[in-house]
């Protein structure tokens, strides 16, 4: 089958926890997504959490004013974070799941249970002009009740995957890759768009993109860790190059 460009998409909310960890307004996630796009990222992410932890509204307002580039805006599905959606009108909101005591998005979205309660999320953005993303795990049930909610696109939970690998559990890596690739050739067949984020790096990125259905990657700790030692632009320019011979290794 012909494959997909494959986009990339950085997250900078790291950026904003280091800024966090003493106050004030350095390191600036808005700076830092300008230079992610100079240096070949299609789209910047920002996940507004209901704790302001990392991001902060004041983040999301400057990113949609002053970027060039489309923003994908990470909520959770809350009258809150709806409301400064309608308000902002990114290019892009990703629906996920949030609990205050998770040190970082744990697992996809429960779809098929919460279908009744984010029907009106997804249909209120839509209406708005924003494209809806759900980011949900690579199972066939969640992707069925994407579509019938009526979202274009899914964000596929990589983040168990990538664990497996960094722990050098091949068996379970082994596994855990192919419910992706069959959950992300599923999604295509269902019409759906194919996103893919949590937990990439170099190696992983190459791996993944190999499978030809996956259209965009979302991916921020791990650059902005590597930027502290060889900066952004680099770390960018890396992932970018292993996307590339991932793709080129499917031919």
């Amino acid at each position: 089958m012909s494959q997909k460009p494959l986009r990339l998409g950085v997250n900078v909310d790291h950026v904003a926890t280091v800024r966090n960890a003493r106050g004030g307004v350095v390191p600036d996630p808005v700076r830092a997504a300008k230079l992610a796009i100079e240096a070949g990222a299609e789209s910047i992410t920002a996940h507004l959490r209901e704790d302001r932890r990392h991001i902060r509204d004041d983040d999301v307002r400057r990113l949609r004013a002053e970027i060039t580039s489309p923003l994908n805006f990470e909520m959770a599905a809350t009258a809150e974070m709806l409301a400064l959606a309608l308000d902002l009108r990114p290019h892009a909101a990703c629906l996920v799941p949030e609990k205050r005591e998770e040190r970082t998005t744990e697992g996809g979205l429960d779809v098929v249970s919460a279908r009744a309660h984010l029907a009106p999320f997804v249909a209120r953005l839509t209406d708005a002009g924003v494209r809806v993303s759900l980011f949900i795990e690579p199972d066939a049930r969640m992707l069925e009740a994407a579509v019938a909610l009526g979202a274009p696109v899914v964000e596929l939970h990589t983040g168990t995957w990538c664990d497996a690998v960094a722990a050098g559990e091949e068996r379970r890596a082994a596994d855990e890759f192919e419910r992706l690739r069959t959950g992300a050739a599923r999604a295509a067949e269902l019409g759906l768009e194919v996103h893919a984020g949590h937990g990439l790096n170099y190696e992983t990125s190459e791996t993944l993109a190999t499978v030809p259905q996956f259209s965009e990657f979302n991916t921020g700790h791990f650059l902005i860790g590597d930027a502290i030692f060889i900066g952004l632009a680099e770390s960018i320019r890396l992932v970018r190059a292993a996307m590339a011979a991932g793709r080129a290794r499917a031919r």
